[in-house]
This record gives structure tokens, sequence and C-alpha cells, in this order.
């Protein structure tokens, strides 16, 4: 019996001579249940693309776990890095100082994240060492060399060699006020971390120069990790202070980022929710294009019926026809969504505005998961809203069909 339903559901989906309407309605709801998978693939990937470049971005330039003091400064920095060596997860530790301050150019001023590392460390905890286009890392190790951002660079009319001078916030008291610190300092290496926001606002140099420009004679603002499990940041962190004990506490990288990952998972869901209604709408197409379907096969629905056709095999007619559209729609859908997304991985056509944007292109990254979960629920919305008409078919009365149809 399963053939014959499959055949009369394939025979009746066939287009035929008079059928044009019905024919061009089930069109209709195959390309919007189509349209709307392939849009809800397409956004999702770049949604995710999105989410995954910035993971990769933030999580390169910055570490993934930093220890700092309720005290402002960290006297003694060697402990610390002891005690993550110690620690089965950390891979490597460095310590780090960072300020707020202005960059003094001939081009004019810009206010800049002053941030003091260990040359010889950095590499290991963040990529801000393989990120240098123009000079040599290394000059950093030299006294009065910084590195600065190719945005900075590029605003601000600056080539390797070229002198600066750094003020900070941090002043000291003088019998005229507070007087801010300043050092001058030559150009010594220019990175491209592909994030704007590091690209345009950080200088670079060496902790011993961080210290002479703030006066300190010891110190750190803190010690930057790297952890084989960014997803153990907590549990890591929690573990060092529990060691370290007061006044050091921990902040991972999920802390630190939660507003921006928060948003991106936000506007994902939201995304799925609102382009899964035209997949609704579509839905709501094949309810109408059966429904008038069994409305003009009532007289031949009353055959089968007196024929011995069942209750529950009129009903799987209808539901077979339901499926059959929406999987030829969900496969279309899919082609087209996947389509789309390997164009704009691999050709990057949509350019963004990099002083907006973190990224200058659209990222798109393809998850099979994602794929699967759009597919499954266009499928099952398709098949719910078989049900109805389906249900009307299989309930019509044969006698009352053939004598209304006579």
């Amino acid at each position: 019996m399963a053939k014959l339903e499959t055949f009369v559901a394939l025979r009746y989906l066939r287009p035929r001579r008079g059928r044009g309407l019905l024919s061009l309605t089930s069109g209709i709801s195959v390309a919007g249940i189509a349209l709307g998978v392939g849009a809800l693939i397409a956004v999702i990937a770049v949604m995710t693309g999105f989410d995954t470049h910035l993971k990769e971005k933030i999580l390169g330039t910055n570490a993934h776990l930093v220890v700092l003091s309720y005290r402002g400064t960290i006297e003694d920095p060697r402990r610390v890095m002891k005690v993550a060596g110690e620690t089965k997860d950390v891979v490597a530790a460095a310590p780090f100082i960072i300020t707020q301050g202005l960059l003094k150019t001939d081009m004019g001023n810009q206010g800049v994240v002053i941030r003091g590392v260990d040359p010889a460390l950095e590499g290991k905890v963040t990529i801000l060492p393989s990120s240098i286009v123009q000079g040599d890392w290394k000059a950093l190790s030299l006294k009065g060399y910084v590195a600065v951002g190719k945005v900075l660079a590029q605003r601000m009319g600056l080539m390797l060699g070229d002198p600066v001078t750094l003020v900070t916030t941090e002043g000291r008291i003088t019998p005229m006020g507070l007087i801010p610190r300043f050092g001058s300092f030559r150009v010594g290496a220019i990175f491209d971390t592909g994030m704007y926001e590091f690209d345009a606002n950080l200088v670079l140099l060496s902790i011993q120069d961080a210290r002479r420009l703030l006066g300190w004679q010891k110190g750190v603002t803190g010690v930057e990790m790297k952890l084989r499990d960014i997803y153990k940041a907590k549990e890591v962190g929690r573990e060092i202070t529990a060691r370290l004990g007061y006044p050091y506490y921990a902040r991972d990288w999920m802390t630190m980022n939660r507003n921006l990952f928060s948003a991106l998972k936000l506007e994902k869901v939201t995304m799925f929710l609102i382009l899964t209604l035209i997949i609704i709408v579509a839905a709501f197409n094949i309810v109408s294009t059966l429904s008038m379907m069994v409305m003009e096969k009532k007289r031949e629905i009353g055959i089968l019926k007196a024929m011995g056709c069942t209750t529950g095999m009129i009903t799987r007619i209808f539901l077979l026809q339901g499926v059959i559209m929406g999987t030829v729609g969900t496969l279309l859908g899919t082609c087209l969504g996947l389509g789309i997304s390997l164009l704009l991985k691999k050709y990057h056509f949509i350019q963004l505005p990099s002083d907006v944007y973190y990224v200058t292109t659209l990222p798109v990254k393809i998850v099979p998961r994602d794929v699967m979960i759009i597919a499954a629920s266009a499928l099952i919305i398709t098949l719910v809203s078989t049900v109805y008409p389906a249900r009307q078919a299989g309930r019509l009365d044969p006698v009352d069909a053939l004598r209304f149809e006579g």
C-alpha cells in the first residue's frame, strides 16, 4: 500500500493541464522554503564566522588569563610566574605593564594604550611578535624603541626610525602641581594584528622602558597566561589565585569580553528566529496549496475511498505531498545557502569599513551541525503544516464527495 500512496502523491504533484494555479502555488511554496533555508544557512555561517574570527583575534592579541593585584601593581611577578608554571593547564606566562597615554608626533597628538611587554616571553603568550609587518620585534629589546600599530602609523605619518614622544596619565607631584611623565622614543617596528582597535590605539615597548616612563623602580601591572584549554580559564584562575592568596585575583578572556560574545550569541539566535519566519510563511503556502488540492480532488478522494483506501492512507498521501515539497525546498535551500557561503568565503566580495567593524570582509564558517539543525527545522515545520489539510482529506466522506461532484 505504501507504493500506492507514494504513486498517488507524486501524481498529484505532477504538473497537468488545467492545474496551472496549483502548480504555480506549489512552486512558490517550494521556492519560499528554499529561500528561507538558504538565507538562514548563509546568515548563520556569517554570524558563526564573526564569532570564531573575533575569538581567534582577541585570544591572539590578548592572553587567555590575566593575574592582577588589588594593590594596583605586582611587586614580585616571578612568584606569580612560578606558580603559573607549576599549573598543568598553563602553557606560558609573561609579565606586562599597561597604562593610558598620549602619543605626540610632528603630525599631532593621539590618545593611545601603552603596553610594556617582555620581548623574550611575549611571543609565547600572544601573536604580537608574529604580527610585525615592518621592522623587527627584537628592536623592543633595545632601549628607547617602540612598536606601533599599522593604522596608528598611517594616521600619524610614522615610519621606521621616526621619533615619537609618549606622555602618561600618571604624573609626578612638584611645587608647580601634577606634571605628566614623558619619554622620547623611536619607532622600531610596525605591527598589523587585523584588529582595528589594537592597530589604531596600541603602542608596545619593553617593560624596562615602561618602568622608566612611569617612574617605577620595579613591579608590573599583571601576568598574562596562555592555556591549553581556553574553556578552563575560570577554574585555572581560581586555582592560581588560591595558591597565591590575597591580594591577587584573576580575569579570564570570557569575563573580559563577555559583552561582545554575549551580543554575538544573541544576534545569532535572533537572526535564526527572524529568518525562520520566512520558512513558516512558506509553510502556510503549503497549507493553502494542499487545502486547494483537497478541494479539487474531492471526487478522486471519494473514488479512492470507495475502492478501499482507508482514512490513514488518504491522510498519508497528502502528508507525503507536503513532505516532498518541504524536502525539495530544503535541499534546494541548503545548496543555495552553502553556495552563497562558499562564494563569500572565497571571493570576499562584500567589504566592510575597518573603522566600524573588527574585520574588513565578511568572515564565513560553515558548521555542519548548524546546517543540519536548519534543515531539520525546515522539514519539521513543513511536516507540521501538512497535518491539517491531510487530516481534512482523510476525514472526507466518499458518499458526500461523489454526490457533491456528481
